[in-house]
């Protein structure tokens, strides 16, 4: 089952009387226990990509569908809704609230949705604790490390049931052990059926993809997978 759907997609964005096109006639389609990692150069459109999947931005031209539900005939309460039950998010500059607790932020997505507050609670718990977080649940923000606040942004994304998982460079604050613990957490929920979209600059990362997306300057020139792939393209 396709879970993310992008089709001819193109986003301009304007500075003055110039337009610079992010995005060019994209197509992408993510099925259910897919992981998808996308690479290329700076500026190429990767964070655009996320940004449009996941309902954060709209397309200049073209459609984006997320189970089948075009994201531009929702209204803005129906959109939120759909990002907050359907669509985990890890942001490259993490995106925590200061003054909500590491256990707080997990579990605001689960209260926003309906949850009783110790429901909510207890699942981010369990959530902070496979990141190997528990012990820092009641901290705030500026009381963790970077690298501890990436985690706490991953299980924000991991808990509930989320169907789509988006991951704007979700290893760029850990150190290698870890980052590949939470990578091996992501792939863990992609392979008990969600659909993961995975926005990398390192081809070891990529490597856990079953599929490689290369853009540059906006538009997909490769969609084959594999490191040895992964690596030639990033230096050619």
């Amino acid at each position: 089952m396709t879970v993310l759907s992008l089709e001819r997609v193109c986003r301009d964005y304007r500075s003055g009387a110039t337009t610079v096109r992010a995005l060019d006639s994209l197509d992408l389609e993510v099925a259910a226990g897919e992981l998808v990692a996308v690479m290329g150069p700076s500026g190429s459109g990767k964070s655009t990509l996320l940004a449009l999947a996941g309902g954060l931005d709209t397309p200049t031209a073209g459609r984006v569908r997320v189970e089948g539900t075009a994201l531009d005939g929702l209204g803005a309460a129906a959109l939120a809704r759909l990002r907050r039950d359907r669509i985990g998010y890890v942001f490259q500059d993490f995106n925590l609230v200061s003054g909500l607790t590491a256990a707080e932020n997990v579990a605001l997505p689960r209260e926003l949705a309906g949850a009783s507050a110790r429901k909510a609670r207890t699942e981010a718990l369990a959530a902070l604790d496979e990141v190997g977080l528990a012990p820092e649940a009641d901290r705030f923000p500026d009381q963790l490390s970077g690298g501890q606040q990436q985690r706490v942004a991953v299980a924000r994304a991991l808990i509930g049931r989320r169907r789509l998982l988006l991951a704007d460079e979700p290893t760029g604050a850990l150190d290698s052990a870890t980052g590949q613990a939470v990578l091996d957490l992501i792939r863990a929920r992609v392979d008990r059926g969600a659909a993961g979209v995975l926005v990398t600059h390192e081809a070891r990362f990529a490597s856990w993809a079953d599929r490689i997306v290369f853009l540059r300057d906006g538009r997909m020139v490769d969609s084959t997978g594999g490191r040895d792939r992964a690596e030639e393209l990033l230096t050619s």
